[in-house]
C-alpha cells in the first residue's frame, strides 16, 4: 500500500501559492484495509475516507468510466489492482493529475507527472489530459472556473482543449447539469482574482448560452461609446465582475451582485 498527495496541492505547491486542503490517493489497498486502520468512509459514490487524525480526505485509487449522460454517467472501479497513473489519467487536467509520493516517515518523496503537467504549469497552460475530457460536461465549467482564478497568472486554455470544450457545448450534455453544480463552480468563479475569465471562456466555447444565457446575450450589444469605450455591454459585464473582485476579494455575495 502507497500513499500520494494529489491534485490541488501538488498544483498549488508549484504555482507558488499556498495549498488549501490536501488530498490523497491510497494505491494497493481495500475499503476494509482502511477500516482496519482507523479511517472513517465518508464516500457515497466511491471509497473515500478521513484520516483517524487529522480528517485529511484519503481516496482509493480508482478509474472512471462513461455509462450513461452527464456528469453522474460512471462505472467506478477501486480494486486494488489500479495504478497510480491509471487514477491521474482520470482527472480533468494536466496541471490536476500531478502526483507526490509520501515516504514511510512523513517526507515527501518523488514527484509523479505522467501528462506533463509541471511542464504545463511553467508554460501557464491550462490542458486536459486525455479525450475522456469529454465525458464528464462538468469540467467545461471547471475549466472556465479554473481560468477565473489562474488567469491572473498569465494562464491562457490550450487550443485543443478549447475545441474539445466547444465539441462538449454543442454535445447538449451542459443541460444534464443540475443547477447546484452549476452554482457551485459560478459561486467559486466570481469569488476568484479575475471572474471574466470565467464568463470569456464559457463564451468562447459556446456554453455560456447553456448555462448563463442572460449573460451571453449581452454579447455583442452595444453601449454609448462616450459612457462605455468598451461598447460591448457583455466586456461591461465582465469588467464590472473584475472591479468587484478587486473591491472585495473573495466575497461571492459581491460577485454574485456585480454579475446580475
Amino acid at each position: 500500500m502507497k500513499t500520494y498527495l494529489v491534485g490541488g496541492a501538488v498544483r498549488d505547491a508549484l504555482l507558488g501559492l499556498t495549498p488549501g486542503d490536501r488530498d490523497y490517493v491510497v494505491v494497493g489497498a481495500t475499503p476494509e484495509a482502511m477500516l482496519q486502520a482507523g479511517f472513517k468512509p465518508v464516500g457515497r459514490d466511491f471509497p473515500v475516507f478521513l484520516h483517524p487524525k487529522t480528517g485529511e480526505e484519503y481516496a482509493l485509487a480508482r478509474t472512471e468510466r462513461k455509462s450513461g449522460r452527464g456528469y453522474r454517467g460512471f462505472v467506478v472501479d477501486a480494486d486494488p489492482s489500479v495504478t497510480l497513473e491509471d487514477d491521474l489519467l482520470r482527472r480533468d487536467f494536466t496541471i490536476n493529475a500531478i502526483a507526490r509520493e509520501l515516504c514511510e516517515d512523513g517526507s515527501e518523496g518523488a514527484l509523479v507527472d505522467p501528462h506533463g503537467g509541471a511542464r504545463d504549469i511553467e508554460a501557464r497552460v491550462l490542458r486536459h489530459v486525455g479525450p475522456a475530457f469529454v465525458e464528464d460536461p462538468l469540467r467545461v465549467l471547471r475549466a472556465a472556473r479554473f481560468m477565473a482564478r489562474l488567469a491572473p497568472l498569465g494562464f491562457t486554455v490550450a487550443p485543443e482543449t478549447m475545441a474539445l470544450m466547444r465539441q462538449m457545448a454543442a454535445s447538449g450534455e451542459l443541460a444534464d447539469l443540475v443547477p447546484e453544480r452549476v452554482w457551485q463552480e459560478l459561486r467559486r468563479a466570481v469569488a476568484s482574482a479575475k471572474p471574466s475569465a470565467f464568463l470569456r471562456t464559457l463564451h468562447e466555447c459556446g456554453a455560456l448560452a447553456v448555462v448563463l444565457p442572460e449573460i451571453e446575450a449581452l454579447y455583442g450589444v452595444p453601449q454609448r461609446a462616450e459612457y462605455h469605450p468598451e461598447v460591448d455591454t457583455g466586456v461591461h459585464v465582465e469588467m464590472v465582475c473584475d472591479m468587484a473582485a478587486q473591491l472585495a476579494p473573495g466575497d461571492d455575495l459581491i460577485g454574485f451582485a456585480a454579475l446580475t
